[in-house]
């Protein structure tokens, strides 16, 4: 079987997220409908969490934020990484997704 370019160019997509939180269901919601015609790798962070101080600096009051980078192994999302934050749809979604895949910047 010979790998597709969008399966080696396949990114990752961080929701970071945190308890009680609406717009969380409502960007969860929208990353499914996304995967469900253009699948990615995938983690979620509860920035609320033990650990994830880092994240909390960040985001506490600005969830959810998504993170969408080029899925590498081992995985670890930054900073610098593309985002959308608050209310996001699909299109802008699969658009950040395109972005990513084309920028030849990031390995």
């Amino acid at each position: 079987m010979i790998a597709t370019r969008r399966l080696l160019q396949q990114v990752h997509i961080t929701l970071f997220t945190r308890p009680n939180c609406s717009l969380c269901t409502s960007a969860k919601a929208v990353l499914s409908d996304v995967w469900d015609t253009r699948p990615f790798a995938y983690t979620e962070t509860d920035v609320m969490s033990p650990g994830q101080e880092k994240w909390r600096n960040h985001y506490e009051f600005d969830t959810p934020v998504i993170h969408v980078e080029r899925n590498t192994t081992p995985f670890a999302t930054t900073a610098a990484a593309r985002k959308l934050m608050h209310r996001f749809t699909e299109k802008q979604v699969k658009r950040l997704m395109n972005e990513v895949e084309k920028d030849t910047t990031q390995r």
